[in-house]
């Protein structure tokens, strides 16, 4: 009987450590560790590839991350980023990390993503995302500030038409620039009437004189881009251009797509990337055949043996060198049974004693990380 008995417990040892042998392991770094960074940044890196209108997203701050391990098989790195708008159109050759972030003044746009990226011998690499964007509200902090309007208003798609007229008729360039995309129409109310700001993006044209008509717009990966601020009304207004330099252009983070316009209707429209008043960052890419974003549904079969855990810290007073111990009495004490030297009676009050502090405990959160913007 005591032989079975041994057995059977072998068997379960045995059982055990093959299982944590071919069972998956959790690791849960600090959001704010290199690793995690490093991670962060490939996938804003992807999403800003994937991202074909509108503006350049960066960073704002790693919610989680989790990696997990299987023998024989790359890493999965899952995480949950927030990103915030940046003022950088996706046209725009100027590196992300060089981009300023929209103020929340000026209605700043967010986005919430998951990512699933695997570690491999050529790096760590995405192979599924899905994002929510959404508008900070600001209209009730900021009283009397511009205020977005649909891409396609009346009067200020007449403000971007009245511009771009504008531009053409005083550039330099040996070329007529046409409308490419419309990345945000404002208003604000003021004495007179109302004032409109408009960013969009243009491109260039076969059309070599402003007067020329019908123009067709260049093939979108070797042509000329630009983007314009506009301000003002349709018969009073105000236009800087920034001209992108061509040799730059290969920064097509862009993938090559035919010219559109962005507006709410029409041929070009795209619930998945357009809104009423901004343009939504890429939904997804690829989550249903990879099943790594799905509702933690794989996690019951996981075996979970963090590979690190939040750090507590405690501040502990230090003791003089030549303390007795807690539980040696002192060399001149007097014996067990005989009373303290003025001792109080044993009906005697006892005396006020003050009351010590404990030291607090310093808890380091490993996430989420830092915000780096707001």
């Amino acid at each position: 009987m005591k032989l079975w008995a041994t057995l059977a417990v072998l068997g379960l040892l045995v059982m055990g450590t093959w299982a944590q042998g071919l069972m998956p392991t959790i690791g849960l770094p600090p959001c704010d560790s290199p690793e995690a960074e490093a991670a962060a940044l490939v996938a804003e890196k992807f999403l800003n590839a994937q991202h074909t209108h509108g503006y350049k997203y960066a960073l704002n701050q790693i919610d989680k991350i989790k990696i997990i391990s299987r023998p024989d098989q790359p890493d999965t790195y899952l995480l949950e980023l927030d990103f915030l708008e940046t003022t950088c159109h996706v046209l725009d050759p100027t590196p992300v990390s060089q981009c300023p972030v929209r103020q929340k003044r000026q209605t700043a746009v967010e986005a919430e993503c998951d990512f699933a990226l695997q570690n491999t011998t050529q790096g760590l690499s995405v192979v599924s995302f899905k994002c929510k964007t959404e508008l900070e509200s600001f209209e009730d902090i900021c009283l009397g500030c511009p205020q977005l309007i649909a891409l396609n208003d009346t009067d200020g798609v007449q403000l971007i038409e009245a511009s771009l007229d504008d531009f053409n008729k005083n550039h330099t360039f040996n070329t007529k620039f046409a409308l490419f995309e419309i990345g945000r129409i404002a208003s604000q109310v003021v004495s007179g009437g109302n004032r409109y700001f408009a960013e969009y993006a243009i491109i260039d044209t076969n059309c070599t004189s402003h007067d020329d008509d019908n123009c067709i717009p260049q093939n979108h990966a070797t042509a000329i881009h630009g983007f314009c601020q506009a301000e003002g009304s349709a018969n009073l207004n105000q236009v800087t251009c920034k001209i992108f330099d061509t040799t730059q252009a290969a920064n097509a983070t862009v993938p090559v797509q035919p010219p559109l316009h962005a507006h709410t209707s029409g041929p070009h429209y795209d619930p998945a990337v357009h809104s009423s008043k901004h343009h939504k960052v890429t939904r997804l890419h690829d989550p249903a055949a990879t099943g790594l974003l799905s509702a933690e549904s794989a996690e019951s079969a996981e075996l979970v043996v963090p590979k690190a855990a939040p750090v507590v810290k405690r501040e502990v007073a230090s003791e003089p060198a030549n303390a007795p111990a807690a539980d040696a009495p002192a060399a001149d004490a007097p014996a067990a049974d005989a009373p303290a030297p003025d001792a109080p009676a044993p009906d005697a009050p006892a005396p006020d004693v003050p009351h010590i502090q404990p030291e607090p405990l310093l808890i380091v959160l490993v996430c989420p990380g830092k915000k780096k913007h707001f």
